[in-house]
């Protein structure tokens, strides 16, 4: 199915509401299993008082741009989209609410030409969309500094957005791959320069159950109509506690194996 669509049902329902906004933030890092898994991570890396030069690439609502803004108000963050409105709405957000260490381009991954800029390069959800991967990762490694980080979030390819082989379809048809092996990926990172310092699997036994629950289910029930949406307050009610349960057991468990992948590559040289 097209997911797009749906994120723009919600995207609309709280552009230009600030208030509704910060609401759809704690929602999503609440609902959204990866978001758990990526701020964890980010906490582990960085302590609150890091002074950085930030790079969110692909940052779509805007949401973990909000949460390195708060997290690292000293740091200064340059976020990116390839969506001119999703660039504008989040520059207008981010004015709104007096958060000034912030600026917003619009931006194609695969023709950035940044050279030894970043400390940091937030990337979620986005290889997935991208045909010309090598590509972005050499740019990634180009763009930061020596001794700089690239943190990556993507589907793996053992069962990520529900396509456990090439032909299968994938849940989400803006992709362009069903993920990444770990090898696969591992491998292009080091090509593009990088050294990878860790790697690990997300969405394992516990993760996989939770996102069908809490996300797969409601956005085919979203999906059907608009007017459906309305149903998902009381689905919500006899589910999230189930879901909220498997999602905090897949964090705090090492996943052998997941349907979702979370690296960290430094710069050495």
């Amino acid at each position: 199915m097209k997911y797009d669509p749906i994120k723009k049902v919600f995207g609309d329902a709280v552009s230009g509401r600030p208030f509704l906004r910060k609401i759809f933030y704690g929602l999503l890092d609440l609902m959204f299993l990866r978001s758990w898994h990526v701020r964890k991570k980010v906490k582990e890396l960085y302590p609150g008082n890091s002074v950085m030069k930030i790079f969110d690439a692909g940052m779509g609502f805007g949401q973990y741009t909000y949460f390195m803004a708060k997290r690292f108000p000293e740091s200064h963050i340059l976020a990116v989209d390839v969506k001119e409105e999703q660039v504008a709405d989040c520059r207008k957000f981010f004015t709104e609410c007096g958060m000034n260490n912030v600026r917003f381009d619009t931006a194609d991954l695969t023709k950035i030409n940044y050279e030894n800029e970043f400390d940091f390069i937030l990337c979620v959800d986005v290889m997935e969309h991208i045909f010309e991967d090598e590509l972005v990762f050499r740019n990634f490694s180009k763009a930061l500094k020596t001794g700089g980080r690239l943190l990556v979030n993507t589907p793996s390819n053992l069962g990520g957005s529900d396509a456990h082989s090439e032909d299968d379809e994938s849940f989400i048809e803006e992709h362009a791959r069903i993920g990444y092996s770990k090898e696969e990926i591992i491998k292009k990172i080091s090509e593009a320069g990088l050294d990878t310092e860790s790697f690990s699997y997300s969405y394992g036994k516990y993760g996989t159950i939770s996102w069908r629950f809490g996300i797969k289910y409601p956005i085919l029930i979203a999906g059907k109509s608009k007017i459906f949406i309305l149903l998902l307050p009381f689905y919500y009610l006899f589910t999230l506690w189930f879901v909220l349960i498997l999602m905090w057991l897949d964090v705090n468990t090492e996943n052998k194996e997941g349907t979702g992948v979370l690296l960290v590559a430094k710069k050495n040289k």
